[in-house]
């Protein structure tokens, strides 16, 4: 299924933005490439997760209705759900160098969720 929904972009030294009709749905990126592909994975996975659950989606706003500002401005980000839908999930195992696997560690990183973020966008 392909859904089309409005992100409202903020320019503050970077980018970050919000959809006005997912609830908890964010995207940031240091560049308009960025936020757009951060927002595509993000709302793709949000709402795969939502439809799975049984939760209702809310209609998409209209982009006229969406305030702004001089610092925002709204994009159209399409998802397709089926990409994200019924994935089983399997073990993978992987060689890092030890000083990257440390740092890794100090920071309390996910190393599934950073290396299956990396990959969705390395494949989309």
């Amino acid at each position: 299924m392909i859904f089309y929904y409005p992100l409202l972009i903020h320019d503050d030294d970077g980018y970050w933005g919000e959809f006005p009709d997912v609830e908890g749905c964010h995207a940031q990126g240091d560049t308009i490439d960025e936020i757009i592909e951060d927002a595509t994975l993000a709302l793709e996975l949000h709402l795969s997760e939502m439809l799975k659950d049984g939760e209702k989606l809310n209609p998409p706003s209209d982009i006229k209705s969406i305030k702004t500002d001089k610092n925002s401005f709204v994009s159209i980000i399409r998802a397709d759900v089926n990409l994200n839908k019924g994935n089983k999930s399997v073990r993978k195992t992987l060689t890092i160098p030890s000083w990257l696997n440390d740092r890794a560690v100090e920071m309390n990183i996910n190393f599934s969720k950073t290396l299956q973020e990396a990959l969705t966008r390395k494949i989309i």
